[in-house]
Formats: C-alpha cells, sequence, structure tokens
C-alpha cells in the first residue's frame, strides 16, 4: 500500500470519483496516508462526497505523475479512530486550519478491496496491487 501512497503523494492532486444514483461525480482531492497497511484519505461529513460514500461505497481514483497514471477502485470504509484523525492532519498541517480529530465535521476513510493499478501512456500495466 505504500507505493500507493507514494504515487499519489507525488501526483500531488488527483481525483476521486463517487455514484449518485446512477450518475458519476468526480473531485480534486489531496490528502493520503497509510495507516496499518490500509490507505486512508480524508473528506467533510458536510459535503456531498461524504453523502454519495455513505450511499453507495464503490469508488475510484486516478492520478498522474510523469509518465504514468493510476487507477485505484474499491470501497469507501469510514474509519472514526481518533488516531488516524490526528495523524491525518499531522501529516498535512492546512488541514488543521478547518478541521480537528474530534470536532464532528472530519472524516477519514479507507478503501476496502482495493485494486491499483499503474499504466503508461500507452496502456501498458506497470505495476498492479490488490
Amino acid at each position: 500500500m505504500n507505493k500507493i501512497v507514494e504515487f499519489l503523494n507525488e501526483a500531488e492532486v488527483y481525483y476521486l470519483a463517487t455514484v449518485e444514483d446512477d450518475e458519476a461525480r468526480i473531485r480534486p482531492i489531496g490528502a493520503t496516508i497509510e495507516y496499518d497497511g490500509k490507505v486512508y484519505f480524508a473528506t467533510n461529513n458536510q459535503k456531498n462526497m461524504f453523502q454519495q460514500m455513505i450511499n453507495n461505497p464503490s469508488i475510484a481514483i486516478s492520478g498522474v505523475s510523469g509518465d504514468k497514471w493510476i487507477r485505484i477502485v474499491g470501497k469507501a470504509v469510514f474509519d472514526h479512530n481518533y488516531d488516524i484523525k490526528k495523524t491525518m492532519i499531522e501529516t498535512y498541517p492546512i488541514l488543521s486550519k478547518y478541521y480537528s480529530p474530534d470536532d464532528g465535521l472530519f472524516e477519514v476513510f479507507y478503501v476496502d478491496e482495493i485494486e491499483a493499478t499503474v499504466y503508461n501512456f500507452e496502456g501498458k500495466v506497470i505495476e498492479h496491487y490488490a
């Protein structure tokens, strides 16, 4: 999982897609950590993204780093562990301007049933993690 987090950190901005009713929704995100062997992301429970993942946890994430791109698919699982929230904010101090681990807004989630594939721009698989 560390290689997935490294790739996303190199990309800096990557995109998370959710499903709302029968339509895809996508937005940029930018905070990722590995914790206990899982890939974690953060959001605010007042955002549409949060509600979309509650209603349908199927997600996809994609980003570009150099001459490679990654596709990650799986299920979003929210984790209310204070230490993970604290670690996320310590790793991304900008988040502390908006959130604290116990503010009732800040949420972290990991990707369960994760499958990640790194491709080159010719469409050739370079790496695959499951």
